[in-house]
């Protein structure tokens, strides 16, 4: 019977490979429980699909395909693919959809922040220095960058060494402030420095951007003089900025004499990791090193292709600052002419992507390789996973769960309702990736369905992990895999239930004895497993961050309550008010004809001169 099935879906997946247009665009592999395996693109669909097969005697992968995407295609029993305008398209698509669905055979890079640049706009009459992540107007603006640690640092000491104009928006005062008494600024908006004087202060600072040691001598004179007055404090967090100083001079031994300005590529896969990795080189010199790193066995070349990519299209995307077009790569692409096409539709510049074969750059190129291979064995060394690998085996996970999200809500009697959801990667908690949410729901079940199916859509922002874990039971895992199932995202899931003693939750590790739900069983451990510690501490972790963001909304919406009342807004309308509109900022933001639709002119009066009022105070 099992045969006659599987000879069933490979007549049908035969059936949909021979039907495949010969556009370009974006293809997608499913296994027999509808989960999606794999995402890739194409400039013809039709000769792209038909080449990870062979067709006789049946239906089976090309033996020249890897073993991972042998094995891939060996679960495959279903594919489905959407046509794009050009092989372009196709690859922003991929991209976007391996981000937001993390399919089980892509290589997801976990690194997907956008990293900060300092800039200044030279079109000022005193130009000030100042963090951006995103595109500045203005055609004098200069960007130094991008800084993968100690940007705000950075900038600090260029204010402590440099007399620059300290206060956004100063100028504007035509008075000068703390700043010039205690000898930090020229008070330019007094007049007393010339336009040509502030430009030699400002010369002397990029000069000093760009060579972040000359900034150390000034922090050092800081230093001692803290340690003088016993300050220890100030002292160790001056010496710690000085540290991070030294540490953004990458010594490279290769001579750069002409000032260049370009950014290398290298990936390289070892240790069942592939990691990425980017050396910026700004004016000649080596400007900060960044290494992505993911889980990832058997990657050859369309594997390694795909990281590249990902990484070059992450690190220029849309409304990036470009410091340089230039951009080499330890590999020969053979998707650089389509990445060169998309990035100068994103930034109006023309790009150029090359793989040196030999001389200065093949040899960057070779120092990006070394530092991702050093990187590697770090992250080996860092991170002791032994309890994920423990819990993945316990549970029957396709993957050991390297970034883990984990829920839950907080209400008082349906009141301040919350969702909260915390972010744990590789051993920490990354509270950057914290969320939480308003909700409207009224009850647990409902909640959780809330706060999960926000999460869910907002994949595209930051990209899904390889687990969920919930704070609930086996009712709760089931409305998370059905949510997990519609967003077709490739997550995990289980779920823990705190045990109950006489009507009583205990949460305290070592004393409860909680239930894991997966699906591949219930499971109670015993209560000094590593497995059922590691999720007790991240539900406990959950679970605080809930209450605190619970705590604060009701003390908010407490005090916004009395507002209304001492206004003449009785109870019964207060509560249909909110229930209308989820929470009292909204209530504010609603107009008078939609308020007075729902309650009466009355009401609706009384919240526009509270809210008239409001306004007052705060200007």
């Amino acid at each position: 019977m099992q045969a006659l099935e599987k000879n069933s879906l490979s007549q049908k997946l035969a059936k949909q490979i021979k039907e495949l247009p010969e556009n370009s665009g974006v293809y997608e592999y499913f296994d027999k429980d509808g989960k999606l395996l794999y995402i890739g693109k194409a400039k013809v669909l039709k000769n792209r699909v038909k080449s990870y097969f062979k067709f006789t005697p049946n239906l089976a992968p090309n033996p020249n395909v890897s073993l991972r995407i042998a094995k891939m295609i060996s679960e495959t029993v279903e594919l489905k693919f959407i046509i794009t305008p050009s092989e372009a398209d196709a690859l922003i698509l991929e991209n976007s959809l391996i981000k937001q669905l993390k399919p089980k055979y892509n290589i997801l890079l976990r690194d997907d922040k956008t990293y900060p640049y300092i800039y200044v706009d030279l079109s000022e009459d005193f130009p000030r220095f100042e963090i951006t992540r995103k595109v500045q107007k203005g055609k004098g603006v200069q960007y130094f960058g991008p800084y993968y640690k100690g940007a705000s640092e950075l900038l600090e000491a260029l204010y402590l060494n440099f007399n620059l104009v300290q206060k956004k928006g100063c100028l504007k005062h035509k008075k000068a402030c703390l700043f010039y008494q205690i000898k930090r600024c020229e008070a330019p908006c007094e007049g007393r420095i010339s336009k040509q004087d502030y430009e030699m202060i400002l010369k002397n600072a990029i000069a000093a951007l760009n060579e972040p040691a000359l900034l150390i001598p000034r922090l050092n004179e800081m230093m001692g003089k803290y340690a003088a007055m016993l300050d220890f404090e100030q002292a160790a967090a001056m010496r710690d900025k000085i540290e991070l100083l030294k540490s953004l001079e990458i010594k490279v031994e290769l001579d750069l004499a002409k000032m260049e300005d370009f950014e290398a590529f290298a990936v390289v896969c070892d240790m069942g990791l592939v990691c990425a990795t980017r050396l910026s080189i700004s004016g000649g010199r080596v400007n900060g090193v960044n290494s992505a790193i993911s889980m990832a066995k058997d990657v050859q070349n369309e594997g390694i292709e795909e990281v590249y990519s990902q990484a070059i299209l992450q690190a220029f995307g849309v409304d990036t600052p470009t410091i340089s077009t230039k951009i080499y790569t330890l590999d020969k692409l053979a998707d650089a002419q389509i990445i060169e096409e998309i990035l100068l539709k994103r930034h109006g510049k023309k790009f150029s992507l090359k793989s040196p074969l030999k001389g200065e750059k093949r040899r960057i190129c070779e120092i990006a390789a070394q530092n991702a291979r050093a990187a590697i064995l770090s992250s080996n060394k860092e991170y002791d996973l032994s309890a994920e690998k423990a819990l993945a085996k316990l549970c029957g996970l396709s993957c050991v769960p390297e970034t883990i999200e984990v829920f839950d809500n907080s209400h008082m009697q349906a009141q301040a309702c919350v969702g909260a959801m915390i972010r744990y990667k590789n051993g920490k908690f990354i509270k950057s990736d914290y969320r939480h949410y308003h909700l409207s729901a009224n009850n647990d079940y409902e909640q959780m369905r809330q706060t999960l199916t926000i999460r869910a859509t907002r994949f595209d922002k930051l990209s899904p992990p390889d687990l969920w874990v919930i704070d609930g039971g086996e009712a709760l895992l089931n409305l998370a895999k059905e949510i997990i199932a519609s967003s077709g995202a490739n997550v995990e899931v289980i779920a823990i239930s705190k045990e109950k003693l006489d009507a009583k939750a205990y949460r305290a590790k070592g004393a409860a004895k909680d239930k894991i739900y997966s699906s591949n069983g219930t499971f109670s451990l015993a209560t000094n497993d590593a497995r059922l510690l590691l999720i007790q501490k991240l539900r406990d972790e959950a679970h605080r961050f809930a209450i605190s963001f619970h705590q604060k909304t009701k003390r908010k919406n407490d005090l916004a309550a009395s507002k209304l009342k001492q206004a003449g807004i009785s109870e019964a309308s207060l509560s249909k008010l909110v229930k209308f509109y989820g929470s009292f900022d909204k209530i504010y933001e609603a107009s008078y004809e939609e308020v007075a639709k729902l309650t009466n002119k009355s009401i609706a009066a009384k919240i526009s001169t509270l809210k008239d009022s409001t306004k007052g105070q705060n200007r």
